[in-house]
């Protein structure tokens, strides 16, 4: 599909059709509205004139637009070949880098500049991302095992945990909380060596803390916690064709098929419901 060019006649009307969407699903005014830098002219100001125009009030409280992301040092062009798409840097299958990078190394990467200021995507950064990243996941792993042992801290996290805030509370400031959190690990791994000291409240508090930056707010995982959704989405996947076989079992009268499969997921405690609606499974 191509699009129409900023003074056609169909322009106006896509634009309308993304203010449509937008208050059919968030209202006639929501809070964040994203988007690249170079979207601001013409896209989001005739989005704002529409909706304006129509609802008498601005949609959006806060627009968030993000800069560009350059590729070696150059911008990304498909017509130079100085171009990678996000499954050929995951899988490696590609020219410009050594070796293969996870998407959360990637998104590591990414969150250590802030949003509004130019990426540039190379094998050294993504190598010095990819490092710091596991710095982080192993100090993670570590909390769950350090053993609280004082009554004392020697570790100040009430200013820690507001500066925390406060970096994302300053325009999304994910560089700055990273290093926050970087401060955090190397306390953690002080604990562990047993140079330093932690109240049980403390340690549980950090704990709380540290997971809820790293998952909630910057919305990482663990490759632990990637493998255990990938291992759940294929067990999902697997029963809903099994639930698909069954119902065309059931179709045809194959009774004795439709049963085998409802009595061998019994036996594996996976329950299956058989309603007006449909058939739905339970994982016991």
């Amino acid at each position: 599909m191509r699009w129409p060019s900023p003074w056609s006649d169909g322009f106006p009307g896509w634009h309308l059709e993304c203010t449509a969407m937008s208050t059919k699903y968030l209202g006639k005014q929501f809070d964040i509205h994203g988007g690249g830098m170079d979207l601001k002219f013409p896209h989001h100001e005739c989005e704002i004139a529409q909706a304006e125009s129509v609802y008498k009030k601005s949609p959006v409280n806060y627009w968030l637009h993000a800069n560009m992301l350059t590729l070696n040092g150059k911008k990304m062009a498909k017509s130079t070949g100085n171009n990678i798409l996000p499954n050929e840097m995951f899988k490696g299958e590609n020219n410009i880098f050594e070796k293969p990078f996870s998407p959360m190394v990637a998104r590591f990467f990414m969150l250590q500049a802030h949003y509004r200021s130019i990426v540039d995507l190379s094998e050294t950064a993504l190598v010095a991302s990819e490092k710091g990243f596991f710095r982080l996941v192993d100090g993670l792993q570590k909390i769950d095992q350090l053993v609280a042992s004082d009554t004392t801290t020697d570790f100040d996290l009430e200013v820690w945990k507001k500066k925390c805030y406060s970096a994302m509370n300053d325009d999304f400031n994910s560089p700055v909380l990273i290093a926050h959190l970087f401060d955090a690990v190397k306390f953690i791994n002080a604990l562990d060596n047993g140079l330093l000291s932690v109240s049980v409240k403390d340690l549980n508090e950090l704990s709380r803390l540290m997971k809820a930056f790293f998952f909630d707010v910057l919305g990482l995982l663990t490759p632990e916690t990637i493998q255990k959704k990938s291992e759940t989405s294929q067990l999902e996947g697997t029963l809903e064709l099994l639930m698909e076989l069954r119902a065309k079992a059931r179709l045809n009268k194959d009774f004795e098929s439709s049963d085998l499969i409802r009595d061998s997921l019994e036996k594996l405690k996976i329950q299956i419901n058989d309603t007006a609606a449909g058939t739905t499974f339970k994982i016991n």
